[in-house]
């Protein structure tokens, strides 16, 4: 036995111990009403809508804690009369609109089961609401004032943007910074929105009242979200054929019913009137509709004759981050088996494949080491070169909740935002001396001691060399690389090493950089001297990825060296595992990169380039450069779902299915596969990119086999060990599990290393490189260091997320500047100002802030007609080819 056992209404239950009456008499299956009650939520026991009787006293079930052998009576008449009276009184200060709906709030339900009417409510209303807010409208009229949209907001995405104003019965829910919601420190998770129990806070329109605690009897269809990487479970409800609301899953693995402003609210983009629907051929100069047949007949045509004319490796493929495991899985197999060349790539080039490649050579596998569950148990959490807060919501606000209960927390970020903010130390170094840093704190964790010594001895390798290299580093040292303060360098290394359970988490901050694999190896290190990673006292190193596949499209094998779960293509027994299953030779030779693409176009030698997803032309480093590969490359496929940049330059352009509509499964940032299934169809004559592959590959004569997305993850598994043990059945069946999973019978290793590591020595492998600087340096004519990344309401190139409420909320593309710079370069806020680098020239607009450094400037790059891309450099790591978007040397004016 595991808990304790109380008695409700003469039953005997079972529940963990510390838990409260209410959760005791819902796990006996009665129904108690809880209007200011949340499981998700501390309990407040304000409203006396639970009242039971505890060993013969009445008491609020919600806030008292149940002990062994407690008598819970909840049905006597007494209580059932307590009950209604208290809901009476809730109710009777409300007016008849409250009760109106049917069931689309708590409050209706419950008043439904007690036989309560509208006539019970005779307020008179007249508090007006607040309908500002693209995707929150408040009804002050409604607001019962129990605290539970305060408590989600601070409790669980820790925003802290809600209070309560006002006294006694005037007391209503108001944001905390006073005017109009839409103004105020929202972030749209919509927290508030699914907690309300009385439909003060709902979302606008149709949605209006759908929640995840009363969903209307719509269909229902359970999904994974289809932007950052963190996997949140979500449930789309349907009417009529649309999208009428999405809600978090309160049994998510990753997100634990809750969401972010992009997952719960930015479908808009599904019906915008600029959506593809008709595959689009150029004639004469001209993107103009045209049929199915008429389009995959262009391109089979053309892929014939780029062979012909250059052979195999005349034919590149991007395939997509964004896109499920399954379509990229055929995307590899089609360019391998079809055209015969291993020219394929995906995203993560452009942001994690330093990860892949550092946690490889560190480890052994590409994926981090601990699931995210491990990682909040840490009690010292250091954070590098990522803002999760916005850049990945929920995983940030989780991890802000494990630091407001007692995590310590050190941050290594250049800008004082996020998580910075409640830092136990933030370190702000330069731009582009990270590994300077890391190996500043790895110098005192050995100084001082801080270091498993046993761990070292039995599990690692390269000490001496590593210990050879840091004693260039000491803290003075690494303060002039970085300018970070010695002291601040000291009390960081102190608090990781003196931690029973520390953990690493870290984003592109890490990787995109010249020298980003060696970043991530000496962010490794620290793990490795700590002992905190493959056991059970460390938590290990975990990216956090950007993309809602990123993990899975490298997975999948859509990359120009590595097969399907990683084995190599130069190696002669992977190659006949995988040709067993194919029943064809593959390329022993490893295939292009994606900058290597353009090159090779822009050289003549590339003749077909098919572009699955990606807006390369807005995404892509030295974006001039990138569309003049387009340009020079005689054949431009795109698979798109609007005319994006890259489109504009295709030869032919296929309309896709979004996440929305499609079926397959995603991988999160923490190695854990899970389903995705289409809540609704796609709009007009648009396919998955999977039928395409499909189509394309039977047009030009080749059956791909993999006649589902359950069939390709099928045949993946058989020729990939990691994954020999997914399925979509058993996912189905058993929602996420996590790779390696080598049997069906297996459960997965949601941790990594506990036994050995996955090198050819089973152990970890320190690395000595030592610090170099960065591809550009500020100079007089470029005096100032651009760091490019991600803001809370917009998604990369913002294709989806500005067609949509996002707009309304972030929709200025700003230049983040310190009041030095402004000052020194006569700007203002909220004025138009002109970037220019030795690159490109970008317009935003001035945003003046101490959350930058002095030199130091930032952009997102979610808004392409900005043309923040045409800015950053071709520099690249020099280990994976990934650009270094966190260092382009600019200089700011007025136009």
């Amino acid at each position: 036995m595991t808990g304790i056992v109380v008695e409700v209404d003469g039953t005997g239950v079972e529940v963990p111990v510390g838990a409260s009456l209410l959760a005791a008499v819902r796990a006996a299956g009665v129904e108690l009403p809880a209007l200011c009650s949340d499981d998700r939520l501390s309990p407040a026991g304000s409203c006396r809508t639970c009242l039971v009787r505890a060993d013969g006293r009445v008491a609020a079930a919600c806030v008292t804690p149940s002990s062994p052998g407690t008598r819970i009576d909840t049905a006597t008449e007494e209580l059932v009369q307590l009950r209604r009276d208290a809901v009476e009184v809730i109710v009777s200060a409300l007016p008849p609109r409250a009760l109106a709906d049917g069931d689309l709030s708590e409050l209706a339900h419950v008043c439904r089961s007690m036989g309560i009417g509208p006539e019970t409510a005779r307020g008179s209303g007249g508090r007006g609401g607040d309908d500002s807010h693209p995707y929150v409208h408040l009804d002050r009229d409604l607001c019962i004032a129990c605290g539970r949209c305060v408590r989600m907001c601070s409790e669980v995405q820790g925003t802290f943007a809600l209070t309560l104003v006002g006294r006694g019965a005037d007391t209503v829910v108001a944001p905390g910074t006073g005017g109009p919601w839409a103004e105020s420190d929202c972030v749209a998770c919509g927290g508030c929105v699914d907690t309300c129990p009385t439909g003060a806070i709902t979302q606008p329109g149709p949605a209006r009242g759908i929640t995840s605690a009363f969903p209307p009897a719509a269909a229902r269809t359970r999904t994974t979200c289809g932007y950052c990487g963190v996997g949140c479970t979500l449930d789309v409800v349907a009417q009529d054929g649309d999208v009428a609301a999405v809600l978090p899953a309160r049994d998510g693995p990753v997100n634990q019913g809750h969401a972010c402003v992009k997952g719960r609210f930015a479908h808009g983009f599904r019906t915008s009137p600029e959506r593809l629907t008709r595959p689009l051929l150029r004639r004469g100069g001209t993107l103009e509709p045209a049929g199915w047949d008429e389009a995959l007949g262009h391109v089979a045509r053309g892929l014939r004759a780029a062979v012909e004319a250059g052979g195999p490796d005349a034919v590149a493929a991007i395939s997509s981050a964004r896109a499920t495991n399954e379509d990229n899985y055929l995307v590899q197999k089609f360019m391998r088996v079809v055209i015969g060349t291993n020219n394929v790539d995906n995203c993560s080039r452009l942001c994690h494949s330093p990860s892949a490649a550092g946690l490889t050579a560190s480890f052994g596998l590409s994926g981090g080491t601990d699931t995210f569950d491990d990682v909040e148990r840490a009690d010292c959490l250091l954070v590098v070169g990522a803002n999760p807060v916005e850049a990945h919501p929920v995983v940030g606000a989780r991890l802000l909740r494990s630091v407001l209960h007692g995590a310590r927390l050190v941050v290594a970020d250049p800008r004082a935002v996020g998580l910075a903010l409640h830092a136990d130390v933030h370190l702000r170094p330069r731009p582009g001396t990270n590994v300077a840093l890391f190996h500043g704190l790895a110098h005192v964790l050995l100084a001082e001691g801080l270091i498993d010594e046993e761990f070292l001895r039995e599990r690692a390798t390269g000490l001496p060399e590593l210990t050879e290299l840091l004693a260039d580093y000491p803290p003075e040292r690494v303060a002039d690389i970085t300018g970070v303060p010695a002291t601040d360098l000291v009390a960081a290394a102190r608090l990781y090493g003196g931690a029973e359970r520390p953990a690493i988490v870290y984003g592109l901050g890490v990787t995109e950089h010249l020298h980003g694999t060696d970043g991530v190896r000496s962010l490794a290190n620290l793990a490795i001297l700590r002992g905190a990673v493959g056991t059970d006292r460390g938590l290990g190193v975990n990216p956090l990825r950007g993309q809602n596949n990123v993990q899975g499209a490298s997975d999948m094998g859509a990359l120009p060296d590595l097969l399907p779960g990683y084995g190599k293509v130069t190696d002669p027994t992977v190659r006949a595992r995988v040709e067993d299953v194919w029943g064809v030779p593959v390329a022993a030779r490893p295939g292009l990169r994606i900058p290597d693409m353009f090159a090779a176009a822009r050289a003549g030698d590339l003749r077909a380039l098919w572009v699955i997803g990606e807006d390369v032309c807005a995404t892509d480093p030295d974006a001039n450069r990138v569309a003049q590969a387009l340009d020079a490359c005689p054949l431009v496929v795109c698979n798109e779902l609007f005319l994006s940049e890259t489109a504009r330059h295709a030869d032919v352009v296929l309309p896709v299915a979004s996440w929305l509509e499609k079926d397959g499964t995603f991988v999160n940032f923490d190695r854990r596969f899970q389903r995705v299934r289409p809540a609704v169809p796609p709009p007009g004559e648009s396919r998955t990119d999977f039928d395409i592959a499909r189509a394309l590959a039977t047009m030009m004569g080749v059956d791909l086999g993999c006649a589902t997305p359950a069939g390709a993850l099928a045949e993946c598994a058989r020729l990939a060990p990691v994954f020999a043990g997914l399925s979509h059945d058993r996912l189905d069946r058993e929602g996420a599990v996590p790779w390696p999973c080598g049997a069906a019978d297996q459960p997965g290793e949601a941790k990594l290393y506990l036994e050995r590591f996955a090198t050819p020595d089973g152990r970890a492998r320190l690395a000595a490189a030592p610090y170099l600087p960065p591809g550009e340096q500020p100079d007089d004519g470029y005096p100032l260091v651009l760091v490019t990344g991600r803001r809370w309401a917009h998604y990369n190139s913002g294709s989806m997320t500005r067609r949509g409420g996002n707009l309304a909320l972030d929709p200025v593309d700003f230049l983040d500047l310190h009041p030095d710079d402004a000052a020194r370069y006569e700007l203002r806020g909220g004025e138009e100002v002109s970037v220019e680098s030795r690159h490109g020239r970008a317009r935003l607009v001035a945003r003046v802030s101490e959350q930058t450094a002095p030199g130091q400037v930032f952009c997102s790059f979610h808004f392409p007609a900005s043309g923040v891309n045409r800015l950053t450099s071709d520099h690249a790591d020099t280990v994976t080819s990934c650009p270094e978007y966190k260092v382009t040397a600019v200089r700011v004016a007025t136009p």
